[in-house]
This record gives structure tokens, sequence and C-alpha cells, in this order.
């Protein structure tokens, strides 16, 4: 299916390496960059990078083997730590600020005016770095003139980790963990100089969770709109190529920013988790850093590389496969459309029958009350492709949940879009919610999932505008599902299957409620694609390749630590569910900067059936950074709780330096719950 990443060692250019660079900012607050330059290449457009997971050791070998790749390709790469983080001076207080733009549009500033630049600047990025590309883009400093932004969305609301269709999500406490493991630790010494600890005590100070902002902020407000591009497309106006992965959180957005952009823009769309195409879990992998060489030789050298004369969307149109844990590959094909939208595709209405029939005539009604063990099944939200991240068989599940089928496919059927569940229901209580799954039934039974979307139905008329449903009234909803490329095999079924409770993904609703169904007025429509001739002549990508690194050593685990894996236990005396997420295991030795870090993470989710109070997550992190002068080490666990009206969130930090605590802080705050 894919092949193996190459280590590139010929290129044009020789490279001049600086471990670091300042970026003045007109406060005075200095950012820290890692910097390479062609040699003996004049004056180059430069590629940025910016993001707050630490150049210094954090990212160190990923971005050795992509910007030295670019830089060596003619291109300056400039990997910039956001203020407060890695070795840049000032605090960090949340994610995506205002602060975080502006700084950026100064560092495009500063660095379209070096000796070595052309004055043409890109910036390029997964995640946290394609968030603040397009947001960046979107303030249009005249250097930036084009970005290319991976794994990322332009609607930090409703397609971000907090919110899943106006639920709370099982990553808004987990992810806001993460990132407070994160937010304490020291700048280097080598670096930054005698300054380190006057910085590492600013931070933790200021170290403070997450989760609290966004808990204040339950429905789509100006909080959410700021740094939400879709706001207002029409403020990008320079080039963006934007890609995701169907095993990614952020595939959604990519359609969503061809369809609402009107400038220069491609998209693409593989099988991959969250990662760079070049370097995935999930193959086939590509050539992804010469898709960027493309695009920026496009853009930024005026050289006609072919990439505008590509079809505007290249997605990985996937084959069925059964249900497991883990895939480490997607069978299917490339395919392409001129347009986005497309005219080709167009929405089949499959209405919701009687007898669990999905398309065809009939009326009458069913109900469903789920039981909290709905959603064990469900894998991840969407992380990395690895680790047991994937769906499993949804037998399981759709044992708690209505479910329709189509008669058996006399020939494949193939979709591409965002599937949509029209719903005609009423509710028992005022607060309920409804997660909608879209399955490939095999002529076995074996049922994969392919889609999924949820809805807090308090927010059916919209996520900024939440409004309690009345008992017992007839209402209407529309459930976006995730954008998904499939193809439906002749002999197997679709199938549709909703169900009130979707746990750990979202929070559940604080009573067990009961949706009637109005069937035949309730339809799932999917976005069928006809076939296309052209698909198989599009362009083969390039093998995937990348830049030598550092040497790193993954050290041996510790045996006398537990073994942390994502797992399922259920007591079948009490009812209670458990649900175990790793998170941030690592030992990894760089023997260039003489370090060492180590870092665990358990994020756990519990509930008890019959009671959706009961509901909780749990997290405790630990990470050790070992280097010459000090050892030193970050402790945290905190909690995520309910009762009918209030959220509780518990953390508890402590702080150590060779072994002596040098900081403790804890929190117990109760924020009231919002429709939720």
């Amino acid at each position: 299916m894919g092949a193996a990443l190459h280590t590139r060692t010929d290129y044009p250019f020789d490279l001049i390496e600086e471990e670091n660079i300042w970026v003045p900012l007109p406060d005075g607050t200095r950012l820290a960059g890692r910097l390479w330059r062609p040699e003996g290449a004049g004056r180059v457009p430069v590629i940025l990078e910016y993001l707050p997971y630490r150049k210094r050791d954090g990212t160190r070998a990923r971005d050795e083997k992509m910007h030295r790749y670019l830089a060596r390709h003619g291109y300056a790469c400039l990997r910039l730590d956001i203020r407060g983080t890695g070795d840049s001076e000032g605090v960090l207080h949340d994610e995506y600020s205002v602060q975080e733009q502006l700084d950026g549009v100064e560092a495009i500033d500063w660095l379209s005016r070096q000796e070595w630049c052309d004055g043409q600047i890109a910036m390029y990025g997964i995640s946290w770095g394609g968030f603040n590309g397009l947001q960046i883009a979107a303030r249009q400093p005249s250097a930036l003139k084009t970005i290319i932004t991976v794994g990322s969305t332009d609607d930090r609301y409703a397609t971000d980790i907090h919110w899943v269709g106006g639920c709370l999500s099982k990553d808004n406490f987990d992810w806001s963990s993460t990132m407070f493991a994160m937010q304490d630790l020291p700048p280097d010494p080598v670096i930054v100089g005698e300054a380190w600890r006057a910085m590492w005590e600013a931070r933790q100070q200021a170290n403070r969770p997450w989760i609290l902002h966004w808990l204040e902020h339950q429905s789509r407000d100006d909080y959410w709109r700021q740094g939400s591009v879709c706001e207002d497309f029409s403020k990008i106006t320079i080039p963006v190529y934007a890609v995701s992965g169907w095993a990614d959180n952020y595939s959604e957005a990519v359609p969503r920013l061809l369809a609402g952009l009107s400038g220069p823009r491609r998209g693409l769309i593989g099988p991959w988790a969250h990662s760079f195409p070049h370097s995935v879990t999930v193959e086939p992998a590509i050539g992804w850093l010469q898709e960027v060489l493309r695009w920026c030789d496009h853009w930024l050298k005026g050289r006609d590389t072919g990439i505008m004369k590509e079809p505007m969307l290249r997605a990985w149109m996937q084959d069925h496969v059964p249900p497991q844990t883990c895939y480490h590959a997607r069978p299917g094909r490339w395919v392409g459309e001129e347009q986005w939208p497309s005219p080709r595709i167009q929405p089949q209405r499959m209405a919701l029958g009687p007898n669990g029939r999905l398309g065809g005539q009939g009326s009458g009604t069913a109900s469903i009350c789920s039981p909290l063990w709905v959603g064990l099944t469900a894998g991840e939200v969407g992380r990395y492709g690895d680790e047991a991240e994937w769906a499993t068989d949804q037998r399981e599940d759709d044992g708690g949940s209505l479910v329709f089928f189509t008669e058996r496919l006399t020939e494949a059927l193939e979709i591409l879009g965002a599937p949509q569940l029209h719903l005609r229901f009423a509710s028992d209580k005022p607060f309920a919610l409804v997660s909608v799954r879209v399955n490939d039934v095999a002529p076995s039974g074996a049922s994969t999932r392919v889609a999924i979307g949820h809805l807090n139905l308090c927010h059916r008329h919209g996520h900024g505008a939440p409004q309690a449903l009345v008992p017992g009234r007839v209402e209407t909803a529309v459930v976006d599902l995730d954008d998904i490329a499939h193809s439906f095999p002749a002999g197997h079924r679709i199938a549709v299957s909703i169900s009130t409770v979707y746990w750990p993904i979202a929070w559940p609703s604080p009573e067990l409620a009961t949706l009637t169904v109005h069937l035949g007025d309730s339809a799932l429509e999917l976005p069928v694609r006809p076939p296309r001739a052209e698909d198989a002549a599009l362009r083969a990508f390039d093998p995937p390749e990348a830049a030598e690194a550092d040497p790193q050593h993954d050290l041996p685990p510790d045996p006398s630590a537990p073994v942390i894996r994502r797992t399922v236990t259920r007591d079948l005396l009490s009812g209670q569910s458990v649900v175990d997420f790793p998170r941030w295991i690592y030992a990894i030795q760089m023997p260039d900067i003489s370090q060492t870090h180590v870092g665990t993470g358990l994020a756990r989710y519990r509930i008890t059936e019959g009671d959706p109070l009961s509901a909780a997550c749990e997290t405790h992190y630990t990470v050790r950074i070992e280097r010459p002068d000090a050892v030193i080490s970050h402790e945290s666990e905190g909690s995520l709780t309910c009762d009918a009206t209030h959220f509780i969130v518990t953390m508890r930090l402590r702080i150590t330096e060779n072994g002596t605590q040098v900081f403790a802080r804890d929190w117990n705050e109760r924020i009231p719950r919002d429709h939720l």
C-alpha cells in the first residue's frame, strides 16, 4: 500500500543551521526560533512554523526531518516557539489568543526584512500550527503569501476538541490536562541564560487549567468566534492548501475551506490520522514534502509545478474493511473533484421506515432511551491512528440504539462528503442529545463505522442559541455527520444507528432521555458520488522522503511503571464502566542537547449504568526533564465530574527541582451547566 519513508541525502543546497535566533516584538518580548537556511542561495522565501510545543526538545527530531529537507531545496525555515512556550519569553494563558496572532504578524514582518529573506513568507503547520496559519492569514500581513494548513479547523467551536455538536467532548478536559502538563515546563538555560529560572517561575504562576476558560463558554459565543475564520472567509485572500485525513478529527474542515474561500485553494484528504502525510500510522503515505515544494515553488518562486492544474479536492476513497481496533493501512484509491461543492455529488434520501427499514415508504414512531454503555466501542475522537484508537464492531452499541438497514446493495455505492440525518422527534426531557452513526454492514453481520455525528438537541436552532426542549413537543433537527469518502460494496447493507448516549465521546445529559422518532418524516441523506473516469489518470504521488535527524534514543519503559493501554472494563455487579486512554507516554534521550525527557499520562472515564450524573473524567500526568544542571518534574492530577446543575473541576499540581518541591497549587471549582 505505502512506501517506507526514505531518508534523502542529496540536495541542491548545503545547510546553515542556527540552534536559536531571537525574534523581537514591539513590547520587548523575544520569541525563540530555530533556523535552517540554504547555503549560497542568497535571499530566499521563508517557511514559518509557529507552535507551543518546544522547538528545542519537544519537536526537535520531527522539525529536523522536515525543515532540513525544505531548506536544502532553497527555502529558509524557521520553527518559532509561541510566547510563553519553549524558549520564548512571556507567558501563555490560552490557545489561539489575539496576542498569539498579533505576535505572529509581527514575526512575519520582522522575517521579511532579514537580509536572507526575499520578502516572502509562507506559514506551514499541523494542528496548532495549522490553526494559527489560518488565523494569521485572516489578519492579512503583507509579507504572508500563502499558507499550508494540515489537521486544523476553520471553526473553533463546532469542530475542535472542545465540543461535538454542542455536546461536551471527551477531549475537552483531557486536552486541558495535556496542555497543563506542558505549560509550566522551563526554558533551557543553554538558550536563555540565567533568566531561565525567572521565566520558569512566571510560567508556574500563570499555569491555570484551560478547561476553566472553556467551560465558561458552553455555546458558540464571541470567545469561540475569535479565531474561527469561517466567521468571514473573505478575510483570507492568499492561496491556501488545506490537508487532513479521514481518521483525523479535522477532516471536515477541508471541504468547508474549499467551499468558503474564494482565492486559490486546493484540498487533500488521505486515510491518515493526525499526522503529516509522509509520516503516517495509516498507509498509504505520500511524498508530502515534495508536495510542499510543488506548492511553495508555484506561489513563491513562480514555477509551473502543475499543482494548480490538478483537481481542487483530492481524496482517498476508502474501501470497506472489517471492524478492528487498529488499522495500519486502508485500501482504496485516489479520486478528484474539480470544484467543491461538487455539482456531481447529489444527496440521496433514505427515509427511516417501520421495522428498521432504511429507505422505502412507511410511517409511525420508534422510541429509544439508550443505556450508558452505548459508545464504549467508539475508540478515539481522532488522534494518531494507533494504540487501539479505532471503533470496534458496531453491533454492541447497536444493542442500545435504534438501527435502520437498507436492503443488500445490488451494486457498489460511493459517498464523498458529509451525511446528514434529518430528524423529526419528541423528547420526554428538557435536555437531550442524539448520536448518529452510519455503518457498513457485511453479509456476516459485522458492522464497520463509517461516519458519526452528534447534536445537543438544545442546539437544534444553532450552537449560539441553545433552547431547552419542551417535553412531548414534536421538533425537527439536522445532525451533521463527519465528512467521509467510502465505498459500500455490493452485497453489503448501509445502516444508520441512533442513540441518546455516546459515552465517553459526548458527556451525557443530566437525565436519561427518551426520544420518539417520527418515521417517514425522518431521513438519512448520503452524498452519493458517481464514478469519474478521470480519476484513473490522476498524477501519482512521489514516494515519501525526509531529511536525516540528529540521533535520538527511545529508552525502555520503566518496568515498575504501570502499563497503560486503551482498555474498557465493566463491573457487572456495580454496573460501572471504566475506559482508559494512554496519553503522552515516552522516554527519549537527546544526546546532542544532553537531555532526557520522560512522560506518562492517563485519561480515565467512569460511568455507572442508570446514573448519568456519575460521569467522570480523571487525568494523571507526569513529566520529567533531566539535563546537566537539574532534574525537573511536573506532576498533576485532575477530575471533571458533575451534578444536575454544575460541572466540577479539580486539579492538583506539584513541581519539583532535584527532588525538592518548589511549587504547588490546587483548584476546586464549580461551573454552571448551560443546556448541557
